[in-house]
């Protein structure tokens, strides 16, 4: 008998969002695959690489091989089902998304879908995060060409090897509106942040504040050969970017040195 091929799945927009259970659905067509979500009860969209340390978490069972974490973040998701289901036999490979709404340039650091990825990779799992840019007119998005681009990059990775080091992973965008692309290396562009916020009055008179929607303005970033990310996407095609866990500026610590000199305090 065949040994299966062990994907943990998780997510940023909660256990019921479609991109999930699409994604679910396509690697659930792989030959010998088996599939274990464990994803957010609730959308924890922009929650960055963030454990939840104050209070006790819960896996509550939604389906065969499928379980959502009472409050818990993607890297919860990943970090408690890998200490607590796994007994041990890591998963194969696992997969973050499929994200409703880009993760380029900067975005990385609030993602949480690319923080499922980054908790995977810290545990020497090769992941993917994978999100799905969005024409918002279309609110409930199609999914089509990622699912069919996840599964092909599954197989490659099963008929071979992961392409990374460890400490490193795939962040894959998908461009909207496109059913047929081709894949494209890219690194992570520069992204244009305003800072945008909006005042509301309940009936007692006290303020509350909703955080406002930032305009996806990206430029590339000067001297770096080849295309960013959302330049690839901006073409119609699929964006694949290595990226790193390690956050040195190593071109900086020359610079650095010098201004500290032998400083001793």
């Amino acid at each position: 008998m065949n040994k299966k091929y062990k994907i943990l799945v998780t997510n940023d927009d909660g256990y019921e969002a479609k991109g999930l259970l699409q994604l679910r659905s396509a690697l659930k067509e792989l030959e010998d695959v088996e599939v274990i979500v464990v994803a957010p009860a609730n959308e924890k969209s922009a929650c960055g690489h963030s454990l939840t340390l104050v209070r006790p978490l819960r896996f509550v069972s939604v389906d065969d091989d499928f379980y959502k974490l009472d409050d818990g973040t993607p890297s919860d998701c990943v970090y408690l089902s890998l200490s607590c289901m796994f007994n041990g036999v890591k998963p194969d490979l696992l997969v973050s998304g499929i994200n409703r709404g880009s993760n380029m340039g900067e975005d990385i650091t609030y993602s949480g879908t690319a923080a499922g990825a980054m908790e995977g990779v810290l545990h020497d799992i090769p992941s993917i995060a994978i999100s799905q840019v969005m024409d918002f007119t279309n609110p409930e998005g199609d999914f089509t060409l990622a699912c069919k681009t996840i599964k092909h990059l599954v197989t490659m990775i099963r008929e071979g090897t992961f392409p990374l080091p460890q400490r490193e992973f795939l962040n894959v965008n998908i461009p909207a509106d496109v059913q047929s692309a081709k894949i494209k290396v890219s690194y992570a562009g520069y992204r244009f942040y305003a800072n945008d916020s909006h005042v509301h009055r309940n009936p007692r008179g006290e303020e509350h504040y909703w955080l406002g929607l930032h305009p996806l303005n990206f430029s590339p970033r000067e001297g770096n050969e080849g295309l960013s990310d959302y330049e690839v996407i901006q073409e119609g095609n699929i964006s694949i970017t290595p990226i790193m866990l390690d956050l040195s500026a190593y071109k900086s610590m020359k610079k650095l040195q010098n201004w500290v000199g032998d400083l001793e305090i």
